[in-house]
């Protein structure tokens, strides 16, 4: 059987808790995520540990947020640190319907003070030869920082996706100037979902009045059937950041 279309699904999660950190909302956000039921889910700002929380907040789960998010629906998964501190740590993750062949978290980080990595995996789909290759990203706040961290991308990229693989790049880029997208096109031969398919990035932060255009879903040998950015309830009174979603076919544009 050989799969015809693939959905995806990126997210801030802002570690489980609403706007300002107000109530912890992890479970209305695994319901959310499940209802959309995406193919692949690229998360950020997920907490791996967090022993304080878990000591003091109601409804805390047993399993980690990323067990507890995949359960029942994603049965491959994998999550990277981004961030340690005292209490615990936090990073990105992905969550799949479809087989891990390998994944890597890599440290993007140009300054000791600065907490950022590049998750980067690949999967096999049912009847490609050739497996995908998918990167979960969370760029820093500074543009100095976002320029190294996509020249070590770029790096990494063209030592280890082949020209010819499919490729999927997900994720919060802070890059409200809109400078990836000329590097990532002219340097990878990529282009970006929304800006292909209705014309410019969207506006996904903050959710409750969409301005900046933060996140971004990057694509090559793929072809894209819509997209959407979530704004709506439940998704304006979860996360500070939209979620975005993608439908593609298996068929190279």
């Amino acid at each position: 059987m050989t799969l015809q279309a693939l959905s995806v699904l990126s997210y801030n999660m802002h570690k489980g808790f609403s706007v300002g950190n107000r109530s912890f909302v992890l479970p209305e956000i695994r319901l959310a995520l499940h209802k959309v039921n995406a193919d692949l889910v690229f998360l950020q700002e997920i907490q791996g540990q967090h022993l304080q929380n878990a000591r003091q907040i109601a409804g805390w789960p047993e399993l980690s947020q990323i067990e507890y998010l995949a359960k029942d629906l994603w049965p491959y998964h994998a999550y990277a640190k981004n961030a340690v501190y005292e209490h615990g740590h936090h990073g990105n993750a992905i969550l799949s319907k479809y087989p891990f062949v390998s994944w890597e978290n890599l440290n993007v980080s140009p300054f000791s003070w600065a907490s950022r990595s590049v998750l980067h995996a690949s999967i096999q789909l049912p009847g490609l030869s050739n497996p995908v290759h998918i990167i979960c990203i969370h760029f820093g706040l500074l543009a100095r920082e976002r320029r190294r961290q996509m020249a070590m991308l770029c790096r990494r990229i063209n030592s280890h996706v082949p020209r010819d693989a499919v490729l999927i790049i997900a994720g919060d880029f802070n890059d409200w100037s809109e400078q990836a997208n000329r590097q990532f096109h002219h340097s990878l031969g990529l282009r970006e979902v929304f800006q292909v398919m209705q014309g410019s990035h969207v506006q996904s932060f903050p959710v409750w009045l969409p301005i900046f255009r933060m996140d971004r879903i990057y694509y090559r040998g793929l072809k894209p059937i819509d997209c959407a950015g979530l704004t709506a309830s439940p998704w304006r009174l979860l996360s500070d950041h939209a979620a975005l979603t993608a439908n593609f076919s298996l068929t190279s544009n």
